[in-house]
């Protein structure tokens, strides 16, 4: 049930953070994507009633336990470290442009 919750949550949103209000990756992550400008959906695991229940599907889909857990395009991107590097790449910004979730530079 959380997994089809999970996916069906990712399939329909461009960006989907799966995060805990008070874990300081989570927030560092999500005050990444504001200054971006980006447009994402956080799903907020120690409010949800079945927060738990959808952090343990989580981890049997994506082999990924902690939060922040991202997906960009349906796709798993990772935790803080691997957005965080993505965008030290140069490879965050076109990921989010590709899915709609950031305004193209002009």
């Amino acid at each position: 049930m959380a997994l089809e919750k999970a996916k069906a949550t990712v399939s329909s949103n461009p960006v989907v953070v799966f995060s805990k209000t008070f874990c300081p990756f989570c927030v560092r992550l999500k005050k990444l994507l504001d200054q971006l400008g980006a447009r994402y959906k956080a799903i907020e695991l120690d409010v949800e009633s079945d927060g738990s229940d959808i952090q343990a599907a989580l981890a049997e889909w994506t082999g990924q336990r902690t939060v922040p857990n991202v997906f960009i395009g349906g796709k798993h991107i990772g935790g803080c470290d691997d957005t965080l590097a993505k965008h030290q790449q140069g490879k965050l910004e076109p990921l989010l442009i590709e899915v709609g979730a950031l305004a193209s530079a002009v």
